[in-house]
């Protein structure tokens, strides 16, 4: 019986067998390469071109110094009748990793009932959190406390974006925050914001009400419209209490050591 011809499968039929028996090289064990120290453009531009050239570059691709001005809150209050208002927001300036900041916030109604603001040095410490040192005016109640501020912001998985600060006085008082929100993108324009914000003290300061354990606590929630990001109405309700001795110096005071409020706000930045 006639052979029958060879084809290009019976050419080839070994060559599975033999590369199965080459053991595949190891990966991730090599050296590097050294960076390249010669440039092929360096050979047509001047060297004080291309270094102003490369400085651009690492600027660009991470290294720019930039800024940010927010009014994370800016609202009316209306509770019980009584109108208020409240603020909180924050400006920086800086790069990814070192951030000079402002932070501000504080409540009133016919007058300011409290008010701070913070200046902080803030650094990254990696890439979803950065470490803050700085110091903190009372400006209201008075009489007005200093305080050495030590904090964070970090963001948590499933994006919740948390704060916290430890506040050490001039007196020797220490306060702490903690304070987180969370962003339901119901759709591409329309937010729903929890948020909850609870302080800590840890002794008794009569002086501007202020009782030692959790001092007061307040939980939000803020549906905004975002015609832009940058600009972005909201509405929403706020519900705060005082707590232990806080609470003693509140009604003492002729004040409510709880409340609600509806809220009309804006959350805008630059």
């Amino acid at each position: 019986m006639p052979e029958r011809p060879a084809t290009a499968a019976d050419e080839h039929a070994g060559h599975a067998t033999d590369a199965e028996a080459i053991d595949p090289p190891e990966a991730g064990n090599d050296v590097p390469p050294d960076a390249p120290s010669e440039f092929a453009a360096d050979r047509f531009f001047a060297a004080g071109d291309m270094n102003r050239a490369r400085g651009i570059l690492r600027d660009e691709h991470g290294g720019a110094l930039t800024y940010k001005i927010m009014g994370d809150m800016i609202e009316y209050r209306s509770q019980d009748g009584e109108d208020g208002y409240a603020w909180n927001g924050e400006a920086w300036f800086g790069g990814d990793i070192d951030r000079f900041v402002i932070k501000t916030e504080g409540e009133g109604g016919e007058d300011i009932e409290t008010a701070e603001i913070q200046a902080l040095y803030s650094r990254a410490w990696d890439h979803v959190t950065d470490l803050q040192i700085g110091i903190r005016q009372d400006i209201e109640p008075n009489p007005s406390r200093t305080y050495l501020a030590l904090g964070f912001e970090t963001v948590l998985p499933y994006w919740f974006e948390v704060e916290g600060a430890l506040f050490v006085g001039e007196r020797g008082q220490v306060l702490g925050r903690l304070d987180g929100n969370y962003d339901f993108q119901l759709t591409q324009r329309l937010v729903l914001q929890p948020r909850a914000e609870v302080n800590f003290a840890a002794r008794d300061d009569a002086a501007i009400g202020l009782g030692a354990g959790l001092s007061d606590a307040e939980l939000g929630l803020r549906l905004r419209y975002e015609f832009q990001r940058e600009f972005a109405p909201y509405i929403g309700v706020s519900w705060e209490r005082k707590f232990g001795d806080t609470a003693d110096y509140a009604r003492a005071n002729g004040e409510n050591a709880e409340t609600t409020s509806f809220v009309i706000g804006l959350r805008a930045w630059y």
